[in-house]
């Protein structure tokens, strides 16, 4: 294994750009149900707030935004470690493409028709697709 292998780069990039596009998303939905509610700013104080006043399909992408700063922040770890260390190799690159493929489906599931089973299926395949990575990279240091 090379001591820098950029392989890793583009699955990161495009987990980036994801969240990115998601973000985007849910500033648009919230403003626009916000604005055509006329809601004031000072009843969105606290997160109990926001969750009583935004309707699920309005708060669901930001739901996905959250999502996308918990598991996926492991996914960066996992892929800097490797980068670092020196560790890529195919199995790794191809769990990091799976993960990210996983997140996109999981997030465009939970910001259209949010059907719980199809989302928890897909978040469960990327997720171990990150386990394996992170198993793998800390059993090639021991």
């Amino acid at each position: 294994m090379e001591l820098f292998n950029a392989e890793l780069a583009l699955p990161m990039a495009a987990m980036l750009t994801l969240t990115l596009l998601v973000w985007v998303y849910m500033f648009v939905r919230r403003m626009g149900y916000l604005t055509a509610n006329e809601v004031d700013a000072e009843q969105l104080k606290t997160p109990a707030e926001v969750a009583a006043i935004l309707p699920a399909d309005v708060a669901g992408p930001g739901n996905n935004f959250k999502n996308l700063l918990e598991v996926p922040v492991l996914f960066y770890v996992i892929c800097l470690y490797l980068t670092v260390f020196g560790l890529v190799d195919a199995l790794h690159v191809n769990c990091a493409w799976i993960f990210v493929v996983g997140r996109v489906i999981h997030s465009l599931i939970h910001c259209t028709y949010n059907k719980v089973m199809h989302r928890f299926l897909v978040y469960l395949i990327s997720s171990i697709a990150v386990w394996v990575m992170i198993v793998r990279g800390l059993l090639a240091v021991l």
